[in-house]
């Protein structure tokens, strides 16, 4: 029945959320099919890998949250395509200051049922706006914009990028955010892919 697929997709989303989030690594394994591929700021590539990668830092004891909207879930068969609002908040020290940084933007995912349960085949973020806001006063907070090339980033994706960049990691090759052309592209192939199930 297709409300029950629907539901049953968007209760995944919600659930790789709370996994990811809780460091609950074999369940967030599952919400993905085992070549399930992901896109997001900071990386791109296999979800196994990116799994690996999200336990070590919390290992590490960085942590991140991810508030999950509905999601809007259209059904083909087989297939499925979400779409859904997301917000990321981080907390990271910054050369000595404490700050929060608050992503807007929304999960695209590909969707298969294989042997009768739902997963997710390819998951790609789409940046909209972000903004960095220090958590104590601080003299210093403004140094941190002065010394950074914020323009060189688009303005979806800015702070994101310059928190990427003070922690020593590099952004994905590829970041998707509204009105690039690769984003209009990758939309592009979702539902040529949902229209072919």
């Amino acid at each position: 029945m297709d409300a029950n697929d629907k539901y049953a997709c968007a209760e995944l989303i919600q659930a790789w959320g709370l996994y990811r989030d809780q460091g609950k690594w074999p369940q967030l394994l599952a919400t993905f099919v085992p070549e399930g591929q992901i896109s997001v700021s900071w990386f791109s590539g296999g979800f196994r890998e990116f799994v690996a990668h999200c336990r070590q830092s919390f290992e590490a004891g960085q942590r991140s949250k991810h508030q999950i909207f509905p999601s809007c879930v259209r059904i083909a068969r087989e297939r499925a395509l979400a779409e859904t609002s997301i917000v990321i908040l981080v907390r990271q020290t910054i050369s000595g200051v404490l700050a929060d940084l608050t992503s807007y933007a929304r999960f695209l995912d590909r969707l298969e049922r294989r042997d009768g349960r739902w997963a997710i085949v390819e998951r790609t973020a789409v940046y909209e706006r972000d903004r960095f806001d220090r958590v104590e006063p601080s003299q210093s907070f403004h140094k941190l914009f002065a010394v950074s090339e914020l323009s060189a980033y688009p303005e979806a994706y800015r702070y994101m990028a310059a928190r990427l960049k003070s922690a020593g990691r590099a952004l994905a090759p590829v970041v998707h955010y509204d009105g690039a052309p690769h984003t209009a592209q990758l939309c592009a192939r979702y539902e040529a892919w949902l229209g072919d199930g």
